[in-house]
């Protein structure tokens, strides 16, 4: 975080006003297991309280709804004590039987309602109410994962009555109803919110300095897609806070006295993709080659700042179990080259390379949520056309994006990241029934030929499982250095959430994977 010259004095916090907050992007579904999407999460940390929470300082697993909890040495059972008193916003009680009925839906899916199964949980079998203030979740097998799961913002409590909505009702935020500390009271679809504080909350994590209700009134969501009108807005007094403030906008912020935050992510790097079930990206050499001629330092210092740090590996330094493998992530278009030629594929007369008669063109989606994302990808295509290999980038909005995204024959690259502070972050990521984004066979990705990779998931299930601290660190650097060894990813940069905001704004925070919170937020006077 970049902080003004001058810091002013302790300032006792002001009880009151409205938060204009701009939005690159509109939230799509509330859904709380559908969170990652940043606008999704942003809305969602809001309204919902979690379980438990985890402190972005030491993320450490603190008491919130649950005041305490018991796990037993297989880490197949969870037993947790719910705080008294706590109702959601439609009057009805946070108790034992709302907290099973939530993680019954999370951790198993309900196909009628076209639930998804969340993917922060694991092996779950089944909850019990002990009692109207102790529940009981049991496993099939070890869900190490499951308490840090527990805290995210895909695990957020809702009403029985939202969990008793279809999937696609749930794009409607004023459908929402959560415990938290705000409370959406009008939307626009697409374009703005309005949320209002609650009076009567009384249970926000117990360790924070800020106790009972937030200190605003409101908070005034408003989509802004254009960069330059979100930077002007805010530097014009218009908005205090906006989100995805670009490398490039950093210093003009910087300049006016105004506060950059970048809050970490902590989960896996902004990476370039490669699905080999597609023959061109099948061969091992291939994408060896590929991951040779990307030149992430040349990316990252063209479009990027220090809060972009360059990869290092699959996932964040600030990651648990992080590894560092800068030397088998090495710039060095002369081997790239000789790679592709040992797999066959020759510089034919337009400069391209080309096998059995097939040129080496290669196609990828840009992703909107991603900062410069389509500038990225266009910096790798110009690396990669130096070997004789031609990268398309078409645009994320297009019709056919999310079909085409899904199909290896159509898109074998695809940018690709997610955040969460732990490391069944990593599973999430690659498992064949999570996010999937290598696009092994399985019922998600029904496109598919043949590719899956048993020695990958084999690895991400037992970092699921594995009880023992040391063995399961030995296992995140195990397929950290799998991935890469495989090529299955580039690795390009250590992606924060970038905030820019008035000085006026105090107590900004972040949850632990930089989804901000306005619960202690309050605005100084002018």
């Amino acid at each position: 975080m970049s902080l003004p010259v001058g810091v002013a004095l302790a300032q006792a916090p002001v009880r009151g006003g409205t938060l204009i907050y701009l939005e690159q992007q509109a939230h799509t579904n509330l859904y709380p297991p559908a969170g990652g999407f940043y606008p999704n999460g942003g809305v969602l940390n809001q309204i919902t309280d979690k379980l438990t929470y985890q402190n972005p300082k030491t993320l450490e697993i603190e008491p919130w709804i649950a005041e305490s909890w018991t796990v037993n040495a297989d880490a197949t059972e969870y037993v947790f004590k719910i705080r008294p008193g706590v109702t959601f916003s439609d009057g009805t009680p946070l108790d034992a039987a709302a907290v099973a009925k939530n993680f019954d839906i999370y951790g198993l899916g309900n196909k009628e309602l076209k639930h998804p199964v969340s993917e922060v949980i694991t092996n779950y079998k089944a909850s019990e109410v002990i009692d109207p203030l102790t529940v009981k979740f049991t496993f099939t097998k070890p869900s190490v994962g499951f308490l840090q799961g527990t805290s995210v913002i895909g695990s957020g409590l809702v009403s029985l009555k939202t969990l008793a909505l279809p999937f696609d009702a749930l794009g409607d935020a004023t459908k929402i109803v959560g415990s938290g500390p705000f409370v959406v009271t009008s939307e626009t679809l697409g374009r703005e919110l309005t949320m209002t504080a609650r009076k009567d909350y009384a249970w926000g994590p117990k360790k924070l300095a800020h106790q009972g209700r937030a200190n605003l009134d409101s908070i005034k969501y408003v989509v802004t897609p254009e960069d330059s009108v979100r930077i002007g807005a805010l530097l014009a007094g218009q908005a205090q806070v906006i989100r995805q403030v670009q490398a490039y906008d950093e210093k003009q912020v910087l300049s006016k006295n105004y506060l950059i935050y970048a809050a970490p992510t902590r989960g896996v790097n902004n990476s370039v993709v490669f699905r080999p079930d597609n023959p061109l990206v099948a061969d091992l050499k291939v994408r060896q080659a590929l991951l040779h001629g990307t030149n992430a330092k040349e990316i990252v210092s063209t479009l990027f700042s220090a809060n972009y740090p360059q990869a290092k590996s699959i996932i964040a330094s600030t990651a648990q179990g992080y590894v560092d493998l800068s030397p088998k992530l090495t710039y060095d278009p002369a081997k790239a080259a000789k790679l592709l030629d040992e797999a066959g594929w020759t510089v034919g007369p337009k400069g391209l390379r080309q096998k059995d008669g097939k040129e080496m063109v290669l196609t990828a989606y840009e992703s909107l949520p991603q900062p410069q994302n389509k500038e990225t990808l266009q910096l790798v295509a110009q690396q990669w056309g130096k070997l004789g290999v031609k990268l398309i980038v078409l645009a994320g909005d297009a019709g056919s994006r999310v079909v085409d995204n899904l199909d290896p024959a159509k898109t074998p690259v695809s940018p690709a990241m997610v955040g969460r502070a732990d490391p069944d972050v990593i599973r999430s990521q690659y498992y064949p029934t999570t996010r999937n984004v290598l696009l092994q066979k399985s019922p998600l990705a029904p496109r598919v030929q043949t590719f899956v990779d048993d020695k990958l998931n084999g690895l991400l299930e037992a970092i699921a499982a594995e009880t023992d601290q040391a063995k399961r660190m030995a296992l995140v650097g195990e397929v950290q250095n799998y991935v890469i060894d495989q090529a299955y990813t580039i690795p390009i940069f250590e992606e924060p959430q970038a905030f820019a905001a008035s000085p006026r704004l105090k107590d900004f925070t972040f949850e632990a994977v930089g989804r901000p919170s306005f619960y202690a937020a309050w605005l100084a006077q002018k």
